[in-house]
C-alpha cells in the first residue's frame, strides 16, 4: 500500500471549497488537459453517490466507478474505487480552516492506493507518483484560480442564467463547467434536436431558434463555429463563413426581438481579423492589413451582432488568439513531433504568435460578463505575445527536447495553401489593451508560465 498527499493553502472558506466541489462541473475543471479522462456520470458527493469515468485513449479506455463515503459537510468527502484498474484506491478530500484564526483553508488530497499490475506495477510506482504530483499541482492551481474569480466578480454569490452556444467545443467544454461549479445555471444552445431539458434549439441551417426559451436569461455567450483547420475548399470556406456570420445574426436578431432580453451578449471572434501586421503592436483600434479570407469572416462575424447592440444589449466581440492546450488546437498538433525530438519552428523566425491559455480565455469571458464598461472588440490574448522562434524554444525547453527541424515558410505555404498563409504564417503582435485597462488579472502572463501550466510542468504553489 502506498500513500500520496498534496496540500495547498487557499483563500476561501472550507464551506466554499466543499460547495464548489459538490456542484456540477467541478470534476471537469479538475481534469488536466493532458489526461485522457472523461466523465460519464456524476451523482454528487453525498454519502453513497457515484461518479463514472472513462480513463485512457479511445477504444482502450477503462471504466472507473468511484463511490463517495465518510462525507462531513464543509470538511471532507472521500471516494473509493469500486470498479477500475487499481486493486485498492481511496481518496480523501479534506478542507481544514487555517490556523490561528486566519482566513482561508488548507486543502489536502490524500490517496491510499495499491498500484495495478502486481510486481511490474510496483516497479512503476515512482512514475505514477510523479504523475499524481503533476495532476494535483494542476488541480490545486485551478481550484485556487476558479474560486478567486468567482469571489472577485461575484462576491454576493448571485446565480446567473447563461445561454451558451458551442458548449461542447474546446472552450465551451471548460467554460460551462466553470460557470456551473460557480453556482450559475447554463442553458445550452444546440443545433440538433430533440433538445434535452434546459436546452435551446438554435439551427442556422433552417433559420430556426427557440427564442421564447431565451426570455429572461441574464447573458448569452456565443462560441459556436465551423472548425477552421483543414484544407480550405470552397465548400469548407462557405461553412466557415456561414456558421459565423449567418449563425451569429440569427441569434442576435432573436435576442433583439425578446421582451426580456439578456443584459449582455458575448460573441466569439478571432485575431484573424487583423491579418498580417508584421512586428506592429496591435490593439483593438488597429485596422486590418492586407485583409484575406479570415479577416473578411471576422468582420462579418462581428457585424452580425449589430441587431443585439441596436436593441440596447451590451455586446462584446472577443477576438481570441491561439489557445494553447494539449487537448486540441495548434499545441496538440505540435506535441508529438516535439516529444520525439523532431520539433522546430514553423515559418519565419520573427513572426509573432498571439497565444493564450484556456484558463485566461475563460477568465476573460467571465471578466467581460461582469464588466459593464466593456463592449465592442476585445483582444483575448496574453499580454506578452512572442515570436515564433521564442515560442518554439520555450516549448522545447519545457519538454527538455531539442528543436532544430525548422519548416521553411515556402514549404508550409506549398503544403497548406491559403489556410497556412493566413493561420500559420501570419504575424500578429496582439495585446489585450481593453482587458488590462478594465483590470483583468491574467493567470498566465508569460509563455513559460502558460505552457508550464497546461502541460503540468511547473511546481505546485
Amino acid at each position: 500500500m502506498r500513500t500520496f498527499t498534496a496540500s495547498s493553502s487557499l483563500d476561501a472558506s472550507p464551506d466554499a471549497l466543499f460547495a464548489w466541489h459538490a456542484r456540477p462541473g467541478a470534476f471537469e475543471r479538475l481534469v488536466p488537459p493532458w489526461a485522457p479522462v472523461r466523465l460519464e456520470r456524476f451523482e454528487g458527493i453525498g454519502e453513497g453517490d457515484r461518479a463514472t469515468l472513462r480513463i485512457g485513449p479511445g477504444p482502450l479506455a477503462l471504466r472507473w466507478v468511484a463511490e463517495h463515503h465518510d462525507v462531513v459537510a464543509g470538511r471532507q468527502f472521500c471516494d473509493r474505487q469500486v470498479q477500475g484498474p487499481f486493486p485498492y484506491w481511496n481518496h480523501t478530500h479534506r478542507f481544514e480552516p487555517a490556523a490561528n484564526d486566519h482566513a482561508g483553508t488548507t486543502l489536502t488530497d490524500r490517496i491510499e492506493y495499491e498500484p495495478p499490475g502486481g510486481a511490474l506495477g510496483r516497479q512503476a510506482a515512482p512514475w505514477l507518483e510523479d504523475e499524481l504530483r503533476r495532476q494535483f499541482a494542476y488541480r490545486h492551481r485551478v481550484t485556487r484560480r476558479d474560486l478567486s474569480l468567482h469571489r472577485h466578480y461575484n462576491p454576493n454569490g448571485e446565480s446567473l442564467t447563461v445561454a451558451v452556444s458551442g458548449a461542447s467545443g474546446l472552450i465551451g467544454s471548460q467554460l460551462v463547467p466553470f460557470l456551473t461549479a460557480g453556482g450559475h445555471t447554463v442553458r445550452r444552445l444546440t443545433r440538433s434536436g430533440p433538445t434535452e431539458a434546459g436546452e435551446i434549439l438554435w439551427d442556422p441551417r433552417t433559420q430556426h431558434v427557440e427564442a421564447e426559451k431565451l426570455e429572461g436569461v441574464d447573458a448569452v455567450i456565443h462560441l459556436a463555429g465551423e472548425n477552421v483547420f483543414g484544407p480550405w475548399t470552397p465548400a469548407k470556406k462557405q461553412r466557415i463563413y456561414s456558421s459565423r456570420a449567418d449563425g451569429t445574426r440569427l441569434l442576435a436578431e432573436a435576442l433583439a426581438g425578446l421582451d426580456n432580453p439578456p443584459d449582455v451578449f458575448l460573441s466569439s471572434s478571432a485575431v484573424g481579423y487583423y491579418g498580417d501586421h508584421g512586428r506592429d503592436r496591435i490593439t483593438e483600434e488597429s485596422a486590418p492589413r492586407d485583409p484575406g479570407f479570415l479577416s473578411e469572416v471576422c468582420e462579418a462575424w462581428e457585424a452580425a451582432t449589430d441587431p443585439a447592440a441596436a436593441a440596447g444589449i451590451r455586446v462584446a466581440q472577443m477576438r481570441t488568439g491561439v489557445v494553447l492546450t494539449p487537448a486540441g488546437g495548434a499545441l496538440r498538433l505540435m506535441l508529438p513531433a516535439f516529444w520525439l525530438g523532431l520539433g522546430g519552428r514553423v515559418g519565419a523566425r520573427d513572426q509573432y504568435f498571439p497565444w493564450i491559455t484556456p484558463d485566461d480565455v475563460i477568465g476573460g469571458f467571465y471578466h467581460a460578463l461582469w464588466t459593464d464598461t466593456l463592449e465592442g472588440p476585445v483582444n483575448l490574448t496574453a499580454p506578452s505575445p512572442v515570436t515564433m522562434d521564442t515560442y518554439t524554444q520555450t516549448l522545447a525547453d519545457i519538454l527538455h527536447r531539442p528543436a532544430f527541424l525548422n519548416v521553411p515558410s515556402a514549404l508550409v505555404r506549398t503544403l497548406g495553401g491559403e489556410m497556412a498563409e493566413e493561420m500559420i504564417l501570419s504575424s500578429a503582435r496582439v495585446v489585450p489593451q481593453k482587458l488590462r485597462e478594465t483590470g483583468y488579472d491574467f493567470h498566465s502572463s508569460f509563455l513559460s508560465e502558460g505552457l508550464g501550466h497546461v502541460l503540468g510542468r511547473m511546481p505546485a504553489t
